[in-house]
């Protein structure tokens, strides 16, 4: 195996506030998953942290484009320049966020190497562009929008190096089956398949086909995105969009096992799991732990 190396990115900037005069909780993920061992776990090496800017949406409004762009950008070059160290020299990063807009910077530094695909593995697409919606904001919500190109350029061409993703490189999993951005990605052939889907023909057997089309000879290797809202919030109360009818522990690690053990897969980030909705810690153990298993010997 590949030096396992943990590295924070505890970045709230792509959330709304989830309360006047509040800032999302998700910066707190790298911290409550080390408190549960998870680089000793994992037999990692220490990575470090790479320190968001301030979260500071000053006089936004909506109609402006995505808050905090500028600081999103300047950290998404600062990421992609630690996780773009780590995979030229073999190393395989496991990034602990924040919310989704960290996804840019593992998008971006796989960008400036070659040609990655994307397994991202979250309860909703994270599609949300100005084709499609008026309330472009929360980059949190629109990273795949983003990467592919569907985005304001001072965030989707950085570097002049738009697209980051090809449509056809993606492949989403753990959507919900009355997901709305089914239909505009299917309509641009960008593959997904949702919970029922999964459960109908078996995680492990969907996630074991999905690489025969991600270890092909045109891809470098292809990065692993997990959104612990995937999860049903019954075992993962502790995000921002809660939304029922998620993947089931067992689901989830039958999944994710195969992808994050390929010889093909560069990376894994790991995003919006909250501790502060999270008081006893027991949502954050359960993700410690589903983590740990996936990378563990079979």
């Amino acid at each position: 195996m590949r030096n396992i190396v943990v590295l924070d990115a505890p970045s709230n900037l792509g959330l709304r506030p989830p309360a006047p005069g509040t800032v999302p909780g998700c910066y707190k993920l790298a911290g409550a998953l080390r408190e549960q061992r998870i680089v000793q776990r994992l037999g990692a090496l220490e990575g470090g942290v790479v320190v968001p800017p301030r979260y500071d949406r000053g006089d936004w409004q909506e109609g402006d484009g995505v808050f905090n762009a500028a600081a999103i950008a300047t950290y998404t070059r600062a990421l992609a320049d630690r996780v773009e160290r780590h995979v030229r020299v073999g190393d395989l990063p496991v990034v602990l966020g924040g919310d989704c807009s960290i996804q840019l910077g593992a998008s971006l530094a796989l960008r400036r190497i070659g040609r990655f695909g994307l397994a991202a593995i979250d309860g909703s697409a994270d599609f949300r562009h100005a084709g499609n919606s008026d309330r472009i904001g929360a980059a949190g919500g629109e990273e795949l929008a983003i990467a592919t190109g569907r985005g304001q350029d001072d965030l989707s061409d950085i570097e002049g190096l738009k697209p980051y993703l090809r449509d056809e490189d993606l492949r989403l999993f753990g959507i919900r089956d009355y997901d709305t951005d089914r239909d505009e990605l299917a309509s641009l052939k960008i593959p997904t398949t949702t919970v029922g889907e999964l459960r109908t023909w078996g995680a492990d057997a969907i996630a074991r086909a999905t690489l025969g089309t991600l270890e092909l000879p045109h891809l470098d290797g292809f990065w692993v995105h997990l959104d612990a809202d995937s999860l049903d919030p019954a075992v993962m109360p502790a995000v921002d969009s809660p939304d029922p009818d998620g993947l089931l522990p067992d689901e989830l690690l039958a999944l994710l096992r195969p992808l994050v053990r390929s010889p093909h897969c560069v990376g894994l980030n790991v995003t919006i799991y909250d501790p502060d909705l999270d008081p006893d810690g027991t949502a954050g153990a359960l993700l410690a732990d589903l983590i740990v298993a996936a990378f563990a010997e079979s």
